[in-house]
């Protein structure tokens, strides 16, 4: 026990007499940005009139929008950028005027922009949403260049049976 605190008592500044104050070696390095190369600003492409690409997996998720992203079967399109090219930040205007914005500095995924959909959604009820279930996204450059249409459809594919079965026996 002894050889113990006798170690401790070497590494204590206090006793020692060295400055409490770390050394200042370091002369103000800045981190340089966090955005990706070939992500864009989608002001920017507006701007070039580069046309959007929106990745057609997300039609065949068949996602409840109050359900986490994380328990989608396919972890690996979730990875996958939400639009051809890339950008920073996109806005989801949903039909009844509700708009979310999906952000990565390094290129928003699908995931972002269900992740920025289930923050909305997380807190209500089934029942509460007339239709739960994501069909896909769609850019109309004529009404806004800046953001994506959220279509969303009352069900969708069967996705498990274990569910409907503990259903259908009560």
């Amino acid at each position: 026990m002894s050889a113990d605190t006798a170690e401790l008592t070497k590494v204590d500044s206090a006793i020692s007499g060295l400055s409490s104050s770390p050394p200042q070696d370091k002369k103000g390095h800045r981190r340089a940005s966090s955005s990706a190369a070939g992500v864009y600003n989608i002001n920017d492409l507006e701007k070039e009139g580069k046309e959007l690409e929106i990745a057609i997996e997300t039609q065949k998720l068949n996602w409840k929008l109050n359900t986490s992203p994380a328990s989608l079967d396919e972890k690996d399109v979730l990875k996958k950028f939400l639009t051809k090219p890339p950008v920073k930040k996109i806005d989801l205007h949903f039909p009844l005027g509700l708009e979310v914005t999906a952000r990565n500095m390094k290129g928003v995924t699908i995931k972002d922009a269900l992740d920025a959909i289930h923050k909305q959604f997380k807190k209500k009820a089934d029942d509460e949403l007339e239709k739960p279930i994501l069909a896909g996204f769609e850019w109309d450059k004529e009404e806004c260049w800046t953001r994506l249409v959220v279509h969303q459809k009352k069900e969708g594919a069967p996705v498990s049976t274990k569910k409907k079965n503990k259903k259908n026996e009560e």
